[in-house]
């Protein structure tokens, strides 16, 4: 049992104990056809997200952690506006912000990867490009949530005009917004029975294969000063949980090229990924009987 993944469950699943008052004696300050539009907004992504706590899946990582910072800037906002007051606003404050840091997490993420994945494989999440955390990443996210709920207040506020205008621009925002956020969703290092697999859709065009046979070893890499030569990395600037892998002869892959759909064909012997939980990443590759060079 993984005890990270039932403190995510508990906290999210009781959010409306937690955080529901404070959010209540916001959302009523609304008129009347705001208050029923805003409830069933916070309630339907707050059920969906009890389906995606529940049965973790990549699509539901993808909500998860979309949604949870915006119930955190709900509940600010909320407090700051006077709306929530005393322990009330504190306490959804604090609730909605341990659940945003427990989905953050990479235990629920790992979940989430295993839930679909085939027979006897195992799958880790590479790390998130901290680059993106910087700007990018919670950009894109407050975007996918304003534009999923403008256009449905904005009606429902009388202001119809305004209302089909942000539905019709709303919806590219949240489909393509929600697209590149899933794509963070499915990005894994994974041990399968032939070998190992990297599948990450950021760097390279399709999944690679790594039959056991052909892998020399894998290890623990720290940060160098720089990249040895000959070295393919694939970390996208990630400094923690670097793993080398060495192979016996050089692999074909093909590197993704936002100027070339087809990407661009490369061969190396030696690439460096960044996986979360590399220590149990390891542990699961010798179990396998996949060479490991310890150093």
């Amino acid at each position: 049992m993984n005890v990270r993944v039932w403190l995510a469950r508990i906290a999210w699943i009781t959010l409306p104990l937690t955080a529901g008052a404070a959010a209540d004696d916001f959302i009523a300050t609304f008129d009347d056809a705001l208050q029923v539009v805003a409830a069933v907004l916070v309630l339907g992504s707050w059920g969906a997200g009890v389906v995606a706590v529940l049965a973790p899946r990549p699509a539901g990582l993808t909500l998860l952690r979309t949604v949870a910072p915006a119930y955190l800037m709900l509940a600010i906002v909320a407090l700051a506006a006077g709306e929530s007051h005393g322990l009330s606003g504190w306490g959804a404050v604090a609730a909605s912000l341990v659940v945003a840091v427990l989905v953050a997490l990479p235990d629920i993420a790992r979940a989430a990867a295993n839930g679909i994945a085939y027979g006897d494989e195992q799958r880790f999440p590479l790390r998130v490009p901290p680059a993106l955390f910087l700007g990018p990443l919670p950009i894109a996210r407050g975007l996918v949530v304003a534009a999923t709920a403008a256009g449905p207040l904005l009606l429902a506020d009388g202001e119809i005009e305004l209302g089909i205008a942000a539905l019709v621009l709303g919806g590219p925002v949240v489909y393509f917004g929600a697209r590149a956020l899933h794509g963070l969703s499915r990005r894994w290092l994974v041990l399968v029975p032939a070998g190992v697999v990297v599948v990450d859709p950021m760097t390279l065009a399709e999944p690679v294969l790594f039959i056991r046979r052909h892998v020399r070893a894998l290890r623990a890499a720290e940060p160098p000063a720089g990249i040895p030569d000959g070295v393919l990395d694939l970390r996208l600037g990630a400094a923690f949980g670097n793993v080398l892998i060495d192979l016996d002869e050089k692999a074909e892959m093909v590197r993704t090229n936002r100027g070339n759909r087809g990407g661009v064909a490369t061969h190396t012997a030696h690439l460096m990924v960044a996986v979360t939980q590399r220590s149990a990443f390891l542990e699961a590759a010798a179990a396998r009987r996949v060479p490991l060079e310890v150093r």
